[in-house]
């Protein structure tokens, strides 16, 4: 069975275009990463400060691993994170 996770992030007035950059960048090397199997980014249609990630990955290993990776300690702990006024991540099961 797949690990997958949902990451929800509200950006904080006026953050708005620089988090949908930053997740923008942080999409093609998620989606190249050995363990990963699925990365889809989400902006809510009725409110643009809020973001969806809905990621998927062949274990929680993989999942460390991409928490780990290059790309997301420059693009999401050392950006991203500050930009945010909250941060919600959910590991999901799947139901059929």
């Amino acid at each position: 069975m797949s690990y997958i996770v949902q990451a929800v992030w509200t950006a904080r007035d006026g953050e708005e275009a620089a988090v949908a950059d930053i997740v923008r960048r942080m999409t093609p090397p998620s989606r190249e990463e050995p363990g990963n199997l699925g990365y889809q980014p989400h902006v809510d249609s009725a409110d643009a400060r809020r973001f969806v990630i809905i990621e998927e990955y062949v274990d929680a290993a993989a999942f460390e691993a991409h928490r780990a990776s290059p790309h997301f300690q420059e693009l999401v702990v050392g950006d991203c994170l500050a930009r945010l006024a909250s941060r919600e991540v959910t590991v999901l099961e799947r139901l059929a």
